[in-house]
């Protein structure tokens, strides 16, 4: 099982490079994330992007929060 607080902190403070995203198992999204930090112009997008996945991840119930992001496999929001 996955914990939300890991995949919180890990959105709020490495969102950029999408290192949430493959922690929580979601290769493709994470891959989105890292390629939209290397084109400079859109890093700032992919930062508050994760900010407030990580806030979500981080205000969501355990059971919800597995039941979206583990269960459901829902990758973005």
């Amino acid at each position: 099982m996955k914990s939300k607080i890991a995949a919180g902190i890990l959105a709020i403070l490495l969102g950029s490079l999408g290192i949430h995203k493959f922690y929580l198992g979601y290769t493709g999204a994470g891959i989105i994330h890292l390629v939209l930090t290397i084109i400079v112009i859109t890093a700032p997008i992919s930062a508050v992007i994760a900010l407030i996945e990580g806030i979500i991840y981080l205000t969501k119930s355990d059971e919800d929060f597995n039941n979206t992001y583990v269960a459901n496999k829902k990758s973005f929001f």
